[in-house]
């Protein structure tokens, strides 16, 4: 805690590196809120990155931020859990109906590492909770599911929706190489590869990926 402010403001003048046309969306995780959020820890996060959930649509698909931790413990807010329950029933209500080219969702703690049964850990969501949301992902037609945390890459399949864990670009608990994922979303499918830092300097993106990227713009 003593060195949030710091980290924070260190991120942040980085990130002002970034080039204007990339938008940059946020997702809330356990180092920003807690394990076990609190009102406060949610309160605070949001002054500093924006909302813990929300969403938005570009190019005709539909895109959830979810806060996971109000999935994991939601023991010392549960009213922060309702509300994004009653928000996200709303927003998958609304998706169905709009009949979008995809529906992608984006939360920190991945609902299963590789099998939709596993055993609950630290690093995906407690059985009954996986279940509720899989089931709920599912009816509404949401495609994928991309999730950090674990600093391994993982995922796995749940009756056609598509658990995807990508390592880490700064600490890695694997073998994989400090590195992130690059997904190529089209009208008709989504595709991704996650790429170690040192092949995108090297050589970038494999030639399959630019010639999509090119049929894209």
């Amino acid at each position: 805690t003593q060195w949030r402010k710091d980290q924070e403001q260190d991120l942040k003048n980085v990130l002002k590196n970034t080039d204007q046309d990339i938008p940059l969306v946020f997702v809330s995780g356990n180092h920003d809120i807690g394990n076990t959020p609190t009102r406060e820890t949610v309160d605070n996060y949001c002054k500093s990155w924006g909302d813990d959930y929300f969403s938005f649509w570009v190019g005709g698909v539909f895109f959830l931020v979810l806060n996971s931790q109000l999935y994991f413990d939601s023991s010392k807010c549960p009213e922060l859990k309702q509300a994004q329950d009653a928000w996200l029933n709303g927003q998958l209500a609304a998706a169905k109906k709009h009949k979008c080219k995809h529906i992608v969702v984006f939360q920190h703690i991945p609902l299963f590492l590789r099998k939709p049964d596993e055993d609950h850990d630290y690093f995906n969501l407690e059985k009954s909770v996986r279940q509720e949301i899989m089931e709920k992902f599912h009816n509404a037609g949401v495609k994928a599911v991309f999730s950090g945390h674990y600093h391994r890459n993982a995922g796995g399949c749940y009756r056609g929706l598509e658990m995807v864990v990508s390592s880490a670009i700064g600490c890695q608990l694997g073998e994989d190489k400090h590195g992130l994922r690059v997904v190529l979303v089209t009208d008709e499918k989504i595709v991704h590869k996650y790429y170690s830092l040192d092949e995108l300097s090297s050589h970038g993106l494999e030639k399959e990926m630019v010639d999509m990227l090119a049929k894209q713009n």
